[in-house]
């Protein structure tokens, strides 16, 4: 794993609160209409159904929950950007929970509305203070939550690929905070100042060994949206198709990324 070297940015924790509540809300409101052929449709990711990723978006949120059931850590001893590295490491155990979980819950509706009650709940009665044991280590809540805009925004995008016509839309303060999370992710893995990554209009950061830029117009330069940005970082999209489709542009020897994506999985 990567070690964060650098102090991770800072986020405002009530945006953040309302980023996570309102994209959670977003999902659960598409998810009430949906039917159960469609709740059967496969999705990019394995063998899961969309109902299956229903339920594995219900607990990524519910991490939270079960976070605060247990004592608080006596000491921090993880930040944000350790996070993205690890998640690859559960992916087993997080498969077979979300299939028990999907058969566990044949109301999904009703499943969401119940998290979304008990995560507002929580929410309010402890500060972003307050230490939380996850699978990296211990980390104030308010950090972990946003952690959990990357788990929303990144599924919600995989619920409007698998739905036609679904068309979930992103909270802006969720896709900022994602975005900004998956780039900061990619200076901790390949640290330097010789490329620089542009996703307007929410991240610009410094990355790759090499010479440092300092002024005018960078000679390494790579930019692209911010979908497509979470895609590449997560698999959804391989570098070399982004770039054939037009969908990132980039400049300069030391431009492609291809070598470094994804970072998580």
């Amino acid at each position: 794993m990567p070690t964060a070297k650098k102090r991770a940015r800072t986020y405002d924790p009530a945006k953040t609160r309302t980023a996570v509540l309102a994209q959670f809300g977003n999902v659960r409101e598409a998810v009430a209409g949906l039917s159960p052929e469609q709740l059967a449709l496969p999705t990019r990711l394995g063998e899961w159904t969309v109902r299956e990723l229903v339920a594995h978006i219900g607990m990524a949120v519910t991490a939270v929950h079960r976070a605060l059931d247990r004592p608080a850590p006596p000491a921090q001893n993880a930040v944000i950007l350790d996070w993205p590295f690890a998640t690859a490491a559960n992916s087993s155990a997080i498969a077979d929970f979300t299939r028990t979980l999907a058969e566990r819950h044949p109301d999904l509706g009703t499943y969401l509305a119940d998290i979304e009650q008990t995560l507002t709940g929580h929410l309010d009665a402890h500060p972003g203070t307050r230490l939380l044991e996850t699978n990296v280590g211990a980390m104030p809540l308010a950090d972990y939550l946003v952690t959990r805009t990357v788990e929303l925004v990144v599924h919600t995008d995989d619920l409007n690929a698998a739905v036609a016509g679904l068309d979930i839309p992103y909270d802006r303060q969720a896709l900022a905070a994602c975005t900004r999370l998956l780039a900061d992710a990619l200076a901790v893995k390949a640290p330097g100042g010789s490329t620089e990554v542009r996703i307007p209009p929410y991240a610009v950061v410094q990355c790759v060994e090499g010479p440092r830029h300092t002024r005018g117009t960078p000679p390494n330069v790579v930019e692209t949206d911010p979908l497509t940005w979470i895609r590449l970082a997560t698999g959804r999209t391989s570098w070399k198709d982004a770039v054939e489709e037009a969908k990132v542009r980039v400049s300069g020897e030391r431009a492609d990324l291809g070598g470094l994506l994804p970072i998580m999985s």
